[in-house]
């Protein structure tokens, strides 16, 4: 364990599990936010630690890349690593502690053990990534039981992971709220994301088609559109109409269960995955309470 001395107090960093349970149950009286990162951390991160930190006794962020939910085809090797900077905007955002895990404290030798959830993970990523989200929910179900927080925040652009995850804190259950956050976006509307480094100039510029279509697909529907393929092909359209951008997937689906919606009505979760140059991006917009 080590402590950053920072502008506020000092910040606990840790790898080991020991300490990270030794800090936290410090006090038992005191109530704990949980912020769980990849790291590369930018200002949709820290206003999840700033509403951890707001809400709760005490924080802690964790910050590991996990090998479990990447594909052999993803971008395992060459996701940012930036752990001085991140470390420096969690102490600025009033975390008081952060856990820093290598993939060996997290796999030992000798790991066997994986944690499922059905249903849910089978649509959209899970489709499209098989197995990243048994990576998600073994990793996720770690950190709960590591730091055993009163409540656990995570941000929207991630739709189907808060689905997922909900479900296993219900169907597990977990001893904590699971609290979704907002997405936070650059002025012209593009959802933040680690990887958005990834994108040169121009890629940039045409990574807005994820917010166009979303936002043309909401105005259909807020103007009385109730056909979910039609709404879905319009966004096929715009996507592929667009130069260095290739469309994965388009969902107009129910936000209980992510099943794909005839007929529009209910709490619907609109989503999409684009391959933008290399670089894969996803984003949507949740509507409520949508009339038949």
């Amino acid at each position: 364990m080590h402590l950053l001395l920072g502008t506020q107090t000092a910040l606990i960093v840790s790898k080991n599990i020991s300490e990270i349970r030794q800090a936290r149950w410090a006090d038992p009286a005191l109530s704990w936010g949980l912020v769980p990162t990849m790291g590369a951390l930018h200002a949709g991160h820290i206003s999840l630690a700033e509403r951890a930190a707001a809400e709760n006794d005490k924080s802690c962020a964790t910050i590991f890349v996990n090998p479990t939910q990447f594909a052999p085809t993803d971008d395992l090797d060459k996701y940012p690593r930036t752990l001085e900077r991140d470390l420096e905007m969690l102490d600025a955002a009033g975390i008081d502690m952060v856990f820093t895990p290598t993939p060996a404290v997290m796999y030992p030798d000798g790991f066997g053990t994986r944690v499922l959830v059905d249903g849910v993970t089978a649509r959209l990523e899970g489709e499209h990534r098989p197995g990243h989200f048994d990576g998600v929910t073994q990793v996720v179900s770690k950190l709960f039981n590591i730091v055993q927080p009163n409540r656990a925040y995570f941000g929207q652009k991630d739709a189907q992971q808060t689905v997922v995850l909900k479900k296993l804190v219900r169907d597990l259950n977990f001893n904590l709220d699971l609290i979704v956050c907002p997405t936070v976006r650059e002025p012209d509307g593009l959802a933040m994301s680690s990887r958005n480094r990834y994108l040169s100039a121009e890629e940039r510029q045409r990574a807005t088609v994820l917010y166009q279509s979303l936002s043309q697909a909401a105005k259909m529907i807020e103007d009385g559109e109730r056909d979910g393929e039609t709404v879905r092909q319009m966004i096929a359209n715009t996507v592929n109409t667009t130069p260095h951008a290739e469309l994965i997937y388009a969902s107009v689906a129910s936000a209980l269960d992510l099943s794909e919606l005839d007929r529009i009505s209910g709490n619907i979760l609109i989503s999409l995955a684009v391959l933008v140059g290399d670089t894969r991006l996803i984003d949507n917009f949740m509507i409520d309470d949508i009339k038949p």
